[in-house]
């Protein structure tokens, strides 16, 4: 990486949890000085603006779950366990274990629904990737005769997603992990009853 390249990374690294915790509109120029520790003139010497802050901290937000999730399915054997992997890593999101601010695509959905429409896009972006990974772990499901071959892998997809976004939602307003707890067995009981 050039200077500039860990520059920008060492940026978003300390600004993401920032702009996943108190949105793009909360997230003050203030704010990402303190957590980096560097000048307007070197943030913005490296981002053409806020906003290119924001998009490239939500990216890093992002891949972040994306791997916690990858790293976890890849030591699961069978299908459903794939598919309870996003289950758990996404309770871990909840205790805050990694990405602070919990999950990025419901944060960024919520924050920039009617205010950013470049952030709107990349939280659907990240949606619907999410459930086309969902939709092909159930089709391989499938294939090899783990889920019923008469399953609808989108609505499977769309449903297991709205039980951990609503999960998260339910369980932060509330400040009640076992309300997560309990939507977490309701979608355990979901996936396994899909053979």
């Amino acid at each position: 990486m050039t200077k500039s390249e860990k520059t920008r990374h060492y940026i978003v690294e300390k600004t993401a949890s920032i702009f996943n915790k108190k949105g793009y509109s909360g997230t003050s120029l203030n704010d990402m000085i303190t957590a980096t520790g560097l000048t307007k003139g070197s943030i913005y010497g490296n981002f053409i603006n806020k906003d290119d802050v924001a998009l490239a901290a939500f990216d890093y937000n992002i891949k972040t779950v994306e791997m916690k999730i990858e790293a976890l399915i890849a030591k699961q054997p069978a299908t459903k366990d794939k598919l309870l992997a996003y289950s758990l890593v996404y309770q871990e999101l909840i205790k805050g274990e990694f990405c602070p601010g919990g999950c990025p695509i419901l944060n960024t959905s919520i924050d920039a629904d009617d205010t950013h429409p470049a952030l709107r896009e990349r939280a659907l972006i990240a949606l619907l990737a999410w459930k086309n990974r969902i939709v092909k772990l159930i089709r391989a499901g499938m294939a090899n005769s783990e889920i019923a071959t008469e399953a609808n892998p989108e609505q499977i997809a769309l449903t297991m997603i709205a039980i951990i976004e609503g999960g998260i939602m339910i369980s932060r307003l509330t400040d009640n992990l076992a309300t997560r707890e309990m939507l977490r067995e309701s979608l355990t009981a979901y996936i396994n009853n899909l053979s």
